[in-house]
């Protein structure tokens, strides 16, 4: 069915990738949507808590299908020394798919915990300078089938685009880079996912690559101390998926390219960050009736300590 593709997308943007790092001492600016290479200092830990509303529809097929997924998504990670750092991320999710089949209109809907995202991320090139510095890491791991992916209604067993978790282990790669100066940031990530079967479903596997600008709208001016910052974000999200194939055969209504702008606004202090963006589709060049996004909606805070 053409709303896994819309699911498994939206896993990937919501759970493997969305992890900001920070440095020993203060809170930095970082990407709302994806990863950066600044470090997580030896022995602390980073928190976060990102709320996900993720809304799918206009429909190019029969059935009027309208998709709304849900996440608050949990993220734990520990600088193991000053160059690795590991982290997990646990989405718990609500999902509903709405469509008119039989001439009737049906919901079909599921929540619950999803599967858990762990992924280790190391510091290849460093370069600091005063008031500047830039970071290489790759990263790696894998997404970890915790999540139930055998719910059922009055109707039978839930599509892979309601089900919570997916059943299959999903390893994911990539690399990350950062250029940080006192007035603004600059990062880039390029990723990978590799989707495996369950349930005789897999998922097309999933390349993306992202791009975010951070920049300090107040204060104009640097003074002495540690005061909060204001930051203004703008990113870009481009992400291809293959086709899912379904009992081995491929799905001609799932997979494609989309791109996503997303603008958004950062608030930061020494130990916590609030922050909030708004995912908007700019192109969507999807395969035969494959559901669109409309908007995918974050909102999240994160400490480190």
């Amino acid at each position: 069915m053409s709303e896994a593709t819309d699911r498994h997308v939206a896993h990937v943007l919501l759970a493997a990738f969305i992890l900001p790092g920070v440095t020993a001492g203060p809170a930095w600016s970082a990407p709302i949507t994806f990863n950066t290479a600044l470090p997580v200092a030896q022995g602390e830990f980073l928190f976060r808590e990102q709320l996900i509303s993720n809304r799918s529809g206009d429909d190019p097929g029969t059935l009027d299908r309208k998709r709304t997924a849900n996440a608050a998504v949990s993220v734990l990670g520990y600088g193991v020394s000053g160059k690795l750092a590991v982290f997990g991320a646990l989405p718990y999710r609500d999902n509903t798919l709405r469509l008119t089949t039989g001439g009737q209109r049906v919901s079909r809907s599921a929540s619950g915990f999803g599967d858990l995202t762990v992924f280790g991320r190391y510091t290849l090139v460093q370069h600091d300078r005063p008031g500047r510095n830039f970071r290489i890491a790759p990263f790696a791991g894998i997404k970890a089938p915790s999540g139930d992916d055998d719910q059922r209604d009055t109707q039978g067993v839930l599509p892979a685009s309601v089900q919570v978790g997916s059943g299959s282990w999903d390893p994911l790669f990539g690399i990350v880079t950062t250029y940080q100066t006192l007035d603004y940031q600059l990062d880039a990530q390029l990723g990978y996912q590799v989707n495996t079967q369950a349930n005789d479903f897999e998922a097309g596997d999933v390349a993306r690559l992202d791009g975010s600008l951070q920049y300090r709208l107040w204060p104009r001016t640097l003074g002495s101390g540690l005061p909060a910052f204001l930051y203004g974000v703008i990113e870009a999200n481009l992400v291809y998926q293959q086709k899912n194939r379904i009992n081995s055969r491929s799905d001609p209504d799932s997979g494609g390219t989309r791109l996503f702008l997303t603008p958004g606004i950062q608030y930061v202090t020494r130990r916590w960050i609030t922050e909030a963006a708004v995912q908007v589709p700019v192109l969507q060049d999807l395969n035969g009736d494959a559901l669109e996004n409309d908007y995918i909606a974050r909102i999240s805070i994160r400490f480190n300590f």
